[in-house]
Formats: structure tokens, sequence, C-alpha cells
């Protein structure tokens, strides 16, 4: 039975850059089925939690902007469940807002937030890790993070690193934390995995209403007070004029550095679940199906010659002939083409800003 006191923040309110051009400010990923599952990646992550939360509990917290394709994708949703951010602060203010909208319900709930863009290939196991950190959670002081049991040395992630030695008395998967490390070089991220004790930070956090609300308090009080200032107005009519008034003078600030890195109550879920964040091109070349030169091919008329192990992604009915490339993306979608080293991806984000700023926002 679904516990009625489990809570879940969906935050989608990014425009996934680093997916440019399929990927942009209009239709950002997460409401892309960049699978090609019929299901797109908000819409996937919505069905796994309302496995384990009330369809009621579920929020979004997402860009104004994105409002009505919230509402077609996720019919489910009442009003009162989408969060509309009137500009991008980062993690912690939208996590801070989904706190203060939730204590006006249940000042008791048990949350887990987590971001709308994650693929999971063990669903069932997943589930059942956050019910078990849920279940953690409510019954601990903690903010309850997920690590990911690395399988390369992978420079796109940041990392945990957990005290062995110190495994939950309930639960021998949930450690103490001992340091956070942003997305490291690849010499260092060599020694974390040969080290044994670190984990890819998953970017999923579980804790009790109190806990969190407290620690915001102890890290983030500027954050905190201003949204604490609109108890009462949550859930009414004058909740977006408020909103609209603090985002204007609300920091910019991730949970991850405001809050997890300072607390000395945070602890990490070890976890396998077949996970990945779909952050860029090259993620979602593992994960799609190669053809016998170990390309991944989306489109109906696409023909290769000489050319192996590249991505490409252009419109159905278009003719595309590619040739001689190597470990390439090769990507259209509207009046945009993108040709790019995999090896070099990380750079689409300045390439999508030098497109902004000598072509204009039409084409980001």
């Amino acid at each position: 039975m679904i516990n009625p006191n489990n809570y879940c923040v969906i935050m989608a309110g990014g425009i996934g850059a680093r997916f440019w051009p399929m990927s942009n400010s209009k239709t950002p990923k997460q409401f892309l089925d960049i699978l090609g599952e019929g299901r797109t990646l908000i819409q996937k992550t919505f069905d796994r939690f309302a496995k384990i939360c009330p369809k009621e509990n579920i929020y979004i917290v997402t860009s104004k902007n994105y409002k009505n394709i919230t509402k077609e994708q996720l019919p489910d949703l009442q009003d009162d469940q989408i969060i509309l951010e009137p500009y991008r602060r980062n993690t912690a203010p939208c996590i801070a807002y989904a706190n203060y909208k939730i204590k006006s319900k249940n000042p008791n709930a048990v949350v887990v937030v987590a971001p709308s863009d994650h693929v999971i290939l063990k669903e069932d196991v997943f589930i059942s890790v956050i019910e078990q950190g849920l279940q953690a959670a409510s019954e601990n002081d903690w903010l309850l993070t997920i690590g990911i049991r690395p399988s390369s040395p992978n420079t796109g992630y940041g990392y945990i690193q957990y005290n062995e030695d110190k495994p939950y008395a309930k639960n021998n998967s949930i450690y103490a934390v001992k340091t956070f490390t942003e997305k490291p070089e690849l010499e260092m991220a060599k020694s974390f995995l040969e080290s044994g004790d670190f984990l890819w930070n998953a970017g999923i956090f579980m804790w009790s209403l109190p806990s969190v609300l407290k620690a915001f308090n102890a890290y983030l009080p500027e954050v905190d007070s201003l949204f604490k200032q609109g108890e009462g107005l949550y859930n009414t009519p004058q909740e977006a004029d408020f909103i609209d008034k603090i985002y204007q003078i609300c920091k910019s600030i991730s949970v991850d550095y405001g809050i997890m890195e300072k607390a000395q109550n945070v602890q990490v879920f070890a976890a396998e679940f077949g996970w990945s964040d779909l952050g860029t091109w090259g993620s979602l070349y593992e994960l799609r199906k190669k053809d016998a030169n170990k390309n991944v091919i989306a489109g109906n008329h696409v023909k290769t010659y000489d050319t192996t192990k590249c991505i490409v992604n252009v419109p159905k009915n278009k003719v595309v002939v590619v040739q001689g490339l190597e470990d390439y993306i090769v990507v259209e979608n509207n009046d945009v083409l993108l040709i790019c080293k995999k090896s070099d991806e990380q750079q689409i984000r300045q390439y999508v800003a030098d497109v902004q700023v000598d072509f204009g926002n039409k084409y980001v």
C-alpha cells in the first residue's frame, strides 16, 4: 500500500542545453521522447513515482513557460501540483518553494526530490530503493541522497565519498557521507574508482519535511526566510504574485552546494538500478541500439558509408547521407544542424551561447 505521507518533487525547469538542438528553450529534453519509447522523460519519471507516492502528492517544479506542456503531458495533475518558477534560480530555491507548498498540506511529509530527465533501466530495484530510503528518512533526522556505484571513471558526474565503516544498522547500503566532489578530471576520477569508496552523485534526495526545513534554516537562512514569509499564501490566489516578487531577489544556488556539502547529517544510499542522467548525446548513444557499424540512427532515410560509432538524429523523412565520420554527433532539428565530435560534446553549451549571440533566440 502506498504511504499517504510520501511526497515527490520532480524538478523539471532545465532547458537541456547539452541536448541541443533536439532540446531547446521551447521544448526542453524532459518533454521529449528521447529514447523513442512512446513516453517522454517527464512522463516516465511521473509513472515511476506514482508507484511510490499518491498521485496527488507528486509536484512538478518547472518554469512558468512550461505550464501548458506540463499539463498536456501530465493530465492527472491538478494546477496546484505544478509549481511554476518565474525565473531560473537553480535547485535550492525550487526545493524551498516546494517545502512550503507541501508543509501547507502535510507538515509531517517525507519527501523524495528527483530530476525529471533520468533514465532508470531497473525500475523495480529503483522503486525498492526509494521506498527503503523514504522509510529511513522518516525514522532519522537525515538528509539522504542516492549514490550510484560507478562502472567507469566518468568525468561528467559529481562524486560522493562515504564512510565504509559506518553503515546504517537497519540497512547496510546506507552510509555516512565523508565528502562531495564536483565533476573531477580524469586522473582524479580514476583514483576515485580505484579507492572503492566513491559513488556517482545521482542528484536524488530524500528527507522528512522537518529535517529539510531545519537544514535550510541552518545553511540557507536567506533563502528559507523568503519562502517562509509566504506561509498562509501557498495554495491561494495570492501565491503567484508573492512568488514573483521573492524570486526577483532570491539568489541562485544549488542544494548540493548550499546545504548538502555543509550539513553534518548527510547519508548516502549506495545503489545500482541501471541509472543514467542522460545529460549528453554520448550518454544517449550508450543507451540506444546500435547498427552493425556501431552507429545509433534516428531517421527513416539515413545512409552511412565508412561511418562508425556515430549518433545521427534527423527528421524522419529527411534524406541524409553521412560518409567518412567516426565518433561524431549529427543532429538536425527545425532550422538547426549540429555536427560535432562526441569527444567535444561538453562544448555544446558554448555553441548554444554563441548561436544565441550571433543569430538570436529563435535557434536556441
